[in-house]
């Protein structure tokens, strides 16, 4: 071969390379998670003006001006909401219905105009976390470049889950739990082709936010199991506690949104509403005011007193609700850590009280609290745990943290069916479980979806045949069939690369094809189906009887079940919309 071949060969490749499915999306993941960093530091900067124009006016004002500062902020919000977004709110729910629902399709501008409405909001001391407008703000990027580039299909979810990964990981340097959030809270399931995008998308982020803006975790002294048998029992009760402070929480969120749905007043109103009564509650407790990370970090410190801990538990739940109840805008995540945070550090406080030598100090408790009562509202116990310890970077209380968290998932999905972001869709009809609508998986039956008239192969045709056949249908898999017409096995594109030589195409179908092969029936429904081909990692199943598993009766693909559920989806959504509200 001379050199002028050789490099049109290396060419070939490595525009062959270039043009494949994972170098695209990797690299698109590469600028979504770039640009989610750069928005975060953005963001963050808006943050820090908003709150110091606000708190600008008070040197000059009377001390009880403070009880109006969340009120004007939710006037502006109201105005907001009402002459620019007015169509629908964006949340973390709504970024789970664009991947689940509508194959990642969502407004840019009005998720942008929503974290806009959220640095009024939180600026104003609306007592809100940042991390929904950080999600927003990063699907709201992936969403816009695949409307730039005309993405369509699944590609648009990945990037989505990038911008959401991205998010996570600028505004908390904390990429492991960017990643992990996106997985288990926005897409609801990992997947191979998602996976790396997020994680790359994770990584650039928080390098962009860390090297630009220098995010710091949370000051937390260095703790330790004192007694790791006994405490491990304090930690298990611990996350008991925090399962019901979870459901309580979501129960006075959701109670509260009821309420003011149901007040016959203006909407640019109702957030004033909402905000006056949280400046009647700072006015005597400013702890509840903003995001709170001073709080936080007193009581892991053991700076707060047992009684001030004990009220700001459900002070912060109530600030909380009528923030958001009442239609301002921003995050459930640090309010959770809140709360856990006061939860943990009164609880420590008692125990270590009742038990000085054998229990560590109480801003131990209050750092398994924090993320027991996020794992309780968020049902997402990785994330949960992954947040802390990327917060603290302390590895010695992994194992409690990790007790109260799945103790208080277990505890807080008895007492209440959905999580936090989940709620509102459960509400509006929608039951969304691994990102998928899961009463219309149930109701659809493999019979539904599968195609009867197939291309089958005999097994005593050649692998030469098999080939010609595979390039002539465009399938790369097919059942096989023995003399009597019965399923003897399935045969792919795989089998041949792995198992045939280039001298061994005269090789029979029976001599590669495989033998144990997994099936569907009829009956079955499509959400069993699907768990079966992820389990298995196939794309495709021969249906056959209930009765004789040799008697072919058609064959199932994922192609096959994400098209009706997506038709079965879209004509939901439009009966849904017709019906209202």
């Amino acid at each position: 071969m001379d050199g002028k071949t050789a490099f049109k060969n290396v060419k070939q490749n490595l525009l062959q390379w270039l043009q494949t499915e994972s170098l695209i999306s990797n690299s698109l993941a590469l600028v979504v998670g770039v640009l989610t960093g750069l928005t975060i530091v953005f963001y963050d900067r808006l943050l820090e003006f908003s709150h110091d124009s606000f708190q600008g006016i008070l040197p000059e004002s009377p001390g009880y001006f403070i009880i109006l500062l969340p009120a004007l902020g939710g006037l502006i919000v109201g105005i907001i909401v009402h002459f620019f977004i007015h169509t629908r709110r964006y949340d973390i729910e709504e970024v789970i219905e664009a991947t689940a629902l509508h194959g990642g399709r969502m407004s840019a501008r009005n998720a942008f105009l929503e974290v806009v409405a959220s640095i009024v909001s939180i600026g104003s001391g609306g007592s809100v976390g940042k991390e929904a407008p950080v999600v927003l703000a990063g699907s709201g990027v992936g969403s816009t470049l695949s409307q730039i580039l005309k993405i369509h299909g699944n590609r648009v979810k990945i990037l989505i889950g990038c911008g959401a990964s991205g998010g996570i990981a600028a505004a908390y340097n904390a990429p492991l739990a960017g990643v992990v959030f996106a997985v288990e809270v926005i897409l609801g399931e990992l997947e191979a082709s998602s996976f790396i995008p997020i994680v790359i998308s994770a990584v650039f982020a928080t390098l962009v936010s860390s090297v630009i803006f220098g995010v710091q975790t949370i000051e937390v002294s260095s703790y330790r199991l004192v007694n790791p048998f006994f405490e491990s029992i304090l930690y298990l009760l611990l996350g008991v506690l925090a399962g019901v402070v979870s459901a309580i929480l979501m129960r006075a969120l959701f109670g509260t949104h009821k309420v003011f749905d149901s007040l016959s007043i203006h909407p640019v109103i109702k957030p004033a509403l909402g905000g006056l009564f949280v400046g009647l509650i700072g006015f005597f407790y400013p702890q509840v005011f903003g995001v709170g990370y001073d709080v936080i970090t007193d009581a892991l410190n053991n700076g707060l007193a047992l009684k001030l801990m004990l009220a700001l538990i459900f002070l912060k739940i109530i600030a909380f609700s009528f923030t958001m109840g009442s239609g301002g805008s921003g995050g459930s995540i640090v309010p959770s850590l809140f709360v856990g945070a006061m939860l943990g550090g009164a609880y420590g406080s008692i125990v270590h009280g009742m038990f000085p030598m054998v229990t560590a100090e109480s801003g131990a408790y209050a750092l398994a609290g924090m993320g027991a009562v996020f794992a309780g509202t968020s049902r997402a116990p990785l994330a949960s745990i992954l947040v802390l310890f990327e917060l603290t970077r302390d590895y010695n209380m992994i194992l409690p943290i990790m007790l109260a968290c799945v103790v208080s998932n277990v505890v807080s999905s008895s007492i209440y069916s959905e999580s936090i972001f989940t709620e509102g869709l459960h509400r509006r009809g929608f039951t969304i479980r691994k990102g998928r609508e899961i009463d219309i998986m149930e109701s659809l039956l493999v019979t539904d979806a599968m195609k009867h008239n197939i291309q089958t192969v005999s097994e005593n045709k050649n692998v030469g045949a098999l080939i010609a056949l595979m390039q002539s249908s465009r399938h790369a898999g097919f059942p096989v069939l023995d003399s009597n017409g019965n399923l003897s096995g399935i045969v792919t594109l795989k089998d041949v690369r792995d198992k045939v030589g280039h001298d061994e195409l005269n090789k029979t179908i029976n001599e590669i094809c495989t033998k144990d092969v997994e099936v569907a029936y009829p009956e079955e429904t499509l959400n069993t189906v699907l768990k079966r081909l992820a389990a298995k990692d196939i794309g495709r199943l021969p249906v056959v009887s209930k009765t004789d598993n040799k008697k072919l009766l058609g064959i199932i693909t994922r192609s096959d079940i994400v098209k009706l559920y997506d038709k079965k989806i879209l004509d939901k959504v439009q009966r849904l919309q017709k019906e209202g509200p």
